[in-house]
């Protein structure tokens, strides 16, 4: 599974610290860098690939925010979100035009970063993805709320998520062999019972066939292949 490469640049090392610790629950992030300035942050984009930047506004040498016409012009693919404690709108008017994904205000409650960063997660998902363009694929993309318009309107059950299930129909139809839900789980970076309910899934629907396997000392395994 691709990483996205994140890096932090956020001039307190502690806080630094905090945001790595909450981006690290995430299993399709990958935190490469972090820098204490502007200067350390243009630096480090310079030399480390990375898709994903967090911004700080208040840095010792410039504003994170002056910063963003730079990043556009070099760094064009960047996807950066700002978490800061500026509540000037001016700096959030600057954020939009340059395209910044996300704006937190610090202190950032747990629970509202984690859902900015799943968000994030699931549009890179989708631009990642084989999905036929079209409007559904472009309401998901730029709707205001990715994470609760997915599944919503596709016919999918509860429980199914649209990208997951892409997710794990990469997985599983990109091989001639059969896959347990563990296999499956470990490559695309989720739990074997997540991989196991989108598999039944699938094998409900006939996009995928189970086969029990016996292994070495004998114990049953479930296999699942494309069909």
């Amino acid at each position: 599974m691709y990483k996205i490469k994140t890096a932090i640049a956020e001039d307190d090392f502690r806080v630094a610290e905090i945001h790595e610790k909450f981006l690290k629950k995430f299993n399709e992030i990958e935190v490469v860098g972090k820098a204490l300035n502007g200067q350390e942050t243009t630096k480090m984009m310079a030399e480390t690939q990375i898709d994903l930047l967090i911004l700080d506004v208040y840095m010792p040498d410039t504003l994170g925010s002056d910063l963003l016409p730079a990043i556009r012009e070099r760094f064009p693919k960047v996807s950066i979100i700002m978490i800061t404690a500026a509540t000037d709108k001016l700096f959030i008017e600057k954020a939009l035009s340059y395209g910044v994904e996300n704006y937190l205000i610090k202190p950032v409650n747990r629970e509202k970063f984690d859902e900015v960063i799943l968000e994030y997660i699931k549009k890179y998902a989708l631009l990642s993805s084989e999905q036929e363009v079209d409007q559904h694929y472009i309401d998901l993309l730029f709707g205001n709320k990715l994470s609760e318009n997915v599944g919503k309107g596709n016919g999918l059950p509860k429980g199914i998520d649209e990208i997951t299930l892409g997710k794990v129909k990469n997985v599983l139809f990109n091989r001639n062999y059969g896959l347990s839900a563990e296999e499956v789980g470990k490559e695309m970076g989720a739990s074997r019972i997540t991989a196991r309910r989108y598999l039944e899934y699938l094998a409900s629907i006939n996009e995928a066939k189970t086969e029990v396997v016996y292994g070495i000392v004998g114990r049953p395994e479930r296999k699942y292949y494309p069909i």
